[in-house]
């Protein structure tokens, strides 16, 4: 259906709405019952497929060093002559905004406390258990995440840009399916991968949402209780919709590039007022610690000791990451063209994990280091117990360690809300493009719908289950992901073998008429030569 209003694909766009609304409508009306359904399956999932989680996302890596290191690692996305579309520093700012914003503002002091808190293995507040919570922490947020992304965004920007096809996700399997594509398997994935993102994209506002509430009650006062959250998801969603009409180029940059500099100033505010040498320190020793740990720590699956624990953290953390790989993925895609292949690998894996090893040992390696402090000097972990007491008000349990803590809670309020539009607003051009048959430019009344549409999806988990609604609904479109994903690894392979094939004939080529055009001016001159006299 195309006209002045909309443009969209019907095949994709009308059934995906149509299951949200069904799922929403069914949420509604069935009430209190739907958590204890939610709860059952997302124990039934975590307990039955987590190691399938850790063994393909340990897999993701493993392609992406590849990719990178192999001789596919010189292809350029675009082809040999394109050029970046943007900067080196926004297109970072732009992904890492877009990759995991909100979680860092919500788990950045919650986590590392909690795994001190509630270790899986070491015993509880000691040591041990101090380094072993900063280790999960990088585990979760940092190389296996992005290796997911870099996969999805890979595969999009390679068969997008060099292949000439639409920027959606049923353009990845064509070295599989062939035409097919173009009908109804091409329709179930796009479809597919549209429910994933908005699932996905819900629980980083769910969560984003709380933190907001959290805060402006434990700063402010104000109430904090499922209405409350409902009613800065619309109003927020309000906001992303302005942003998100102004495009790429404009509304998601801009803010992208000032959610990166509203948190270099958080990040630097603790620095300065909190414990600064202790940050530095303990940064290079958690990142020798990982480095050292990773494989172990990235093929534990809790085969001897079941505490429950990974099903909450590092198999929800895998779902949700791959659930909202397309997202991520697609517009990484669209923000990469003109890079090759090792540079965006690299670029991708790397850059935006370190800095967020560095945010979580700032933020809740200080927490940490804040707690063991007031122990010594008598107390019982009351400070590190008030922060896991709720997730959504850590930050700012955290930040009254601090002098103007409220300057420090005003500018994490800020943020969280500023990632809350970027995340919406991003969410709404991908999805906008998958159901548009892989448009960029499509009507401005699609981005409002859109944009409208994830905000009331995550209205609705909150209201129909919190928390753990919106972790099932992660867990339960990530596992079906998770296959297509292993699919997509092996249709990108075949793709850059044949791309490479293709560049080095014409290499060769290019090469061979070379070597006959100097041959046949030797010959001339030759020629010239014997005509002489």
């Amino acid at each position: 259906m195309k006209n002045k209003y909309v443009d969209i694909h019907n095949p994709v766009f009308f059934p995906t709405v149509i299951l949200l609304v069904v799922f929403m409508a069914v949420t509604i009306i069935v009430g209190e019952p739907m958590l204890v359904l939610f709860d059952s399956f997302k124990t039934f999932v975590t307990e039955k497929t987590g190691w399938l989680f850790i063994l393909a996302v340990n897999f993701f890596i493993i392609f992406c060093l590849y990719l990178g290191f192999s001789k596919y690692g010189s292809i350029r996305l675009g082809g040999k002559d394109a050029k970046p579309d943007f900067s080196t520093s926004s297109w970072f700012s732009m992904l890492f905004s877009a990759g995991m914003g909100i979680g860092l503002l919500f788990y950045g002091v919650a986590e590392p406390v909690s795994h001190y808190a509630k270790p899986p293995v070491a015993d509880p507040f000691t040591v041990e258990s101090a380094q072993d919570a900063m280790s999960f922490t990088f585990l979760h947020w940092g190389i296996h995440a992005w290796a997911i992304y870099a996969v999805v965004a890979l595969s999009l920007a390679f068969f997008a840009f060099n292949r000439n096809m639409p920027l959606t996700m049923r353009s990845v399997f064509y070295p599989v399916l062939g035409d097919r594509i173009y009908g109804w398997m091409g329709d179930a994935i796009d479809i597919f991968s549209v429910l994933a993102t908005i699932f996905g994209l819900a629980t980083s506002l769910g969560i984003g949402v709380r933190q907001v509430s959290g805060g402006l009650s434990y700063v402010f006062g104000t109430p904090n209780n499922v209405w409350v959250q409902v009613a800065l998801i619309a109003g927020i969603t309000a906001i992303a919709t302005i942003s998100v009409v102004s495009g790429v180029d404009k509304g998601v940059k801009f803010l992208s590039e000032w959610n990166v500099r509203i948190a270099g100033l958080l990040l630097l505010f603790v620095l300065i007022f909190g414990p600064s040498l202790f940050v530095f320190k303990s940064f290079i020793q958690n990142m020798g610690v990982y480095a050292n740990e990773l494989v172990e720590l990235s093929t534990w699956t809790e085969a001897f000791v079941n505490k429950d624990w990974q099903g909450d953290w590092t198999v929800f953390y895998w779902a949700w990451w791959i659930s909202w790989s397309p997202f991520v993925g697609m517009f990484i895609a669209r923000i990469s063209k003109g890079r090759t292949i090792r540079e965006f690998i690299f670029g991708v894996l790397l850059a935006p994990s370190i800095l967020t090893f560095f945010w979580m040992t700032t933020l809740g390696g200080s927490a940490i280091f804040l707690d063991m402090q007031d122990t010594l000097a008598g107390g019982n972990h009351e400070f590190a117990k008030a922060i896991i007491s709720d997730e959504s008000t850590a930050l700012f349990v955290f930040l009254e360690k601090f002098p103007l803590r409220m300057v420090g809670s005003v500018l994490g309020i800020l943020l969280v809300a500023s990632f809350f539009v970027t995340s919406s607003d991003s969410g709404s051009l991908v999805v906008d493009s998958i159901t548009s048959g892989g448009k960029l430019n499509t009507p401005t009344p699609q981005h409002v719908f859109w944009a409208t549409t994830e905000g009331a999806v995550a209205a609705v988990l909150l209201v129909g289950g919190g928390l753990t609604a919106l972790q099932t609904a992660t867990i339960s479109t990530g596992l079906p992901f998770l296959f297509i994903l292993t699919v997509m690894c092996y249709s990108l392979l075949k793709g850059v073998k044949k791309e490479y094939a293709m560049d080095k004939q014409l290499a060769e080529d290019i090469d061979q008429k070379s070597y006959a055009n100097r041959l046949t001016k030797v010959i001339m001159k030759q020629i010239d030569k014997d005509k002489k006299p």
